[in-house]
């Protein structure tokens, strides 16, 4: 696997900066910072509840009108993974079904609601106010998020959420770390995996930190199925690791000061030789949340450094040889923004008004270095592509309480630019083989949502919102064209940003031991960016040169549009004081709308969108047992655009047991896809499979402090 140096100098930077004095806080602060800062109490209707969390500006008031869902207590387990729990929210979902294990880094783009085309993020993920997606492609690197010590998720529902940035298309997810009681666990699972992560909250009388790690490693198993594996097929090993601290202090001066880094290496094989990935990163941020004039508000400056490569390999028939096909061996890549956000009005317990103004810059960066055309084992022709955009917008949101009526507007205008586009090939050693500049764009889009809430019969509180976001093409869309098996996709520096009109309408319960969520939406998806058919190989093609027999040319282009509809279910219900059941359902009818070149999409079905998804989860705790089940299914969905390549339902289950040792200390087993169902992740034009997350059995411990 490819190694870096980035992992070392992140850990130096990150323990040189916790290192850093902080002023001591009272034992009431602490308590404060523990718990959450500040408490919106909702007595909107006859349902009252309180919503705690730290680390941001109190939740808004709008979300009394919004659509909005929490999983307020996220317990990662032994061998769970962060992006495990994000598939289990209705909707959601990454591009290929592979997890971080076993997945191409750049296939793991967060969607939902059918909103796909390409492995671009369409939802906006983002880490205690920081946009996650990456700088260069749009993909998510779940594997950075393992080592944190997680306190909750906040997930807006549909498009147009601007006061979180440009980007919401499918939704918003924020996810949200913790501080307090110190824990250590570690598992050991199937195929010599193991999972180890330790979360130390320090008091040293004059600062809290907060420090924590994570390490991951396996075998892997062959992703290719059993029957069409050849010689060159081996099993996909990974390993991953990383450490994040953050410190609050607080002063008379600026109030609450935060400041958090964090850093981590990711190494991943696909299988077969010449297949092996990277991706490496920090991220450092800083937070202050002064009162300005009396007015609650937050100053934010972040940074995110990423690098990533990639080998790809030429299998030749029967899988019994492979020969280096491309290797993109430095793709370096930046994000930097800020943000500010005042509240003159503040709503919550005394006050049923709310306005909420800010500003905030994101300027991403980066270019791929990669090789390709290897004759004799080594490469004839290299590439160097990347650019840099930029966005910087303001934003205003105004929310009003009144009786059993909610109701909030909000919109933002953004000025983007995309500047120091180019793509340079050349053959190595010799001729420059083309030069390409391309022209800087620049252009202004809007970002509206408007929401209401209501109550009824005492049963059910209704919720409807409307909205209008955009998504600017990724760097990676726009100049990187890429290779999977003897498939082609060109690049395309003429994206325009997609833009989304939508709406939704949501029923939520008010009964005393069910909580359910039940929305119907609708998403018009203007100018999607998808990876178009527009050739059969073997022949040459531009922007990709020489597609071989069976392969197929694409590019990336803007389609008319995607229409999607459809209504998502989520509930649970306590059956007795110690027993909850738990239910998912997703129905997406999705519909590509294309004339032109791509007149031949017009009514398929987007790539990697099933119709169906569902899930039914049982949990309990009995004495010092503590045991849960989850039945997952994934309906069937198509690998390509043309709809040509099926990947088959799936139905799959996991299986949890834990006992409590002591008060501090549990042993917990824990099974994924218990009865080994084959889960197709993706299929070739010559009809080879792979799948994803076989069994896998963990064997842990966790210690928790008091």
């Amino acid at each position: 696997m490819h190694k870096t140096g980035s992992f070392a100098a992140a850990s130096l930077i990150a323990f040189a900066m916790l290192a850093a004095p902080v002023r001591a806080q009272d034992s009431a602060e602490q308590e404060a910072e523990e718990f959450g800062e500040r408490i919106l109490l909702s007595h909107n209707g006859p349902r009252d509840y309180i919503v705690v969390e730290g680390g941001v500006l109190a939740k808004p008031l709008s979300d009394q009108a919004d659509p909005v869902r929490y999983i307020m207590e996220v317990d990662q387990g032994t061998g769970q993974r962060v992006e495990n729990i994000v598939r289990d929210i209705p909707g959601f979902q990454q591009f290929r079904r592979s997890d971080a294990r076993s997945a191409n880094p750049t296939s793991q783009g967060l969607t939902s609601r059918g909103l796909g085309g390409n492995a671009a993020s369409r939802s906006l993920l983002i880490l205690d106010g920081i946009p996650q997606a990456d700088p260069f492609g749009g993909w998510v690197n779940w594997t950075a998020f393992d080592a944190l010590y997680l306190k909750g998720m906040r997930i807006i529902d549909g498009g147009g959420s601007g006061a979180d940035g440009p980007g919401a298309l499918a939704g918003t997810i924020q996810i949200s770390t913790r501080r307090g009681a110190s824990n250590v666990a570690l598992a050991y699972g199937s195929r010599n995996s193991v999972d180890a992560d330790a979360h130390l909250s320090l008091d040293a009388g004059d600062g809290a930190i907060t420090l924590t790690g994570n390490y991951s490693r396996g075998d892997g198993f062959v992703p290719i199925i059993a029957g069409q594996r050849g010689p060159v097929d081996e099993a996909a090993g990974y390993q991953s690791f990383g450490i994040g601290g953050r410190f609050v202090l607080y002063t008379e001066e600026a109030g609450r000061i935060e400041a958090a880094i964090r850093a981590f290496d990711d190494q991943r094989s696909r299988g077969f030789p010449f297949s092996d990935n990277s991706n490496s990163g920090v991220d450092a941020s800083i937070r202050v949340l002064p009162e300005l004039g009396g007015m609650p508000s937050m100053l934010l400056a972040y940074a995110q450094l990423r690098e990533f490569s990639s080998q790809f390999g030429a299998i030749s028939a029967g899988r019994t040889a492979v020969t280096p096909a491309l290797d993109q061996f430095d793709v370096p890549s930046t994000g930097i923004g800020a943000r500010f956000e005042i509240r003159p009005i503040e709503g919550g317990l005394y006050n049923d008004r709310e306005l909420r103004l800010g500003l905030d810059w994101r300027r991403t960066s980066g270019k791929t270095h990669e090789n390709s055309v290897f004759v004799a084992g080594l490469p004839t022709r290299s590439r160097d592509a990347g650019g840099t955009s930029e966005t910087i917008g303001g934003y205003a949101e105004l929310s009003a309480r009144m009786d059993q009526i909610s109701i909030a507007l909000s919109g933002r205008v953004d000025r983007w630019t995309i500047t120091d586009g180019r793509r340079l090939e050349t053959n190595i050693g010799g001729s420059v083989r083309s030069d390409d500049r391309f022209p800087d764009r620049s252009g202004w889009e809007w970002t509206g949502r408007m929401a209401a809430s209501w109550w009824f019969a005492d049963l059910f509180e209704g919720k409807l919102a409307v909205y209008h976001g955009w998504r600017l093409p990724t760097l990676n869309e726009l100049y990187r064209p890429f290779r999977v098996g003897t498939d082609a996709t060109a690049a395309n520096e003429t994206l325009s940003p997609e833009r989304l009109n939508g709406g939704q309408l949501k029923f939520e319960s008010n009964l005393d031991k069910a909580d359910i969520h039940l929305t119907f939406f609708y998403n018009h998806l203007k100018g999607a960016i998808g990876n178009v058919t527009i050739g059969q190989g073997p022949g040459l093609f531009p922007g990709v040169g020489f597609v071989g027999s069976g392969g197929v040319y694409r590019q990336r282009q803007n389609l008319d549009a995607i229409r999607s509809k459809g209504v998502e279910l989520d509930a649970s219900f306590d059956l007795s004081q110690s027993l909850q059941l738990q239910l998912g359902y997703a129905y997406t009818d999705a519909k590509v709308k294309a004339s032109g070149v791509a007149a031949l999409l017009d009514g398929l079905r987007p790539a990697q969108v099933p119709q169906h998804s569902a899930r039914a989860g049982i949990n309990g705790t009995f004495d010092k047992f503590s045991a849960g089940a989850t039945l997952r299914y994934l309906g069937s969905q198509f690998e390509d655009d043309a709809n040509s390549r099926l990947l088959k339902d799936s139905m799959t289950a996991d299986f949890g047991l834990g006992y409590d040792v002591s008060d501090n200390l549990q042993v917990q087993l824990r099974a994924e896809n218990l009865f080994d169902v084959q889960v197709q992740a993706a299929i070739s034009g010559t009809g080879v499979i792979e799948r994803a997350y076989p069994r896998t059995l963990w064997l842990g411990l966790r210690w928790k402090a008091d």
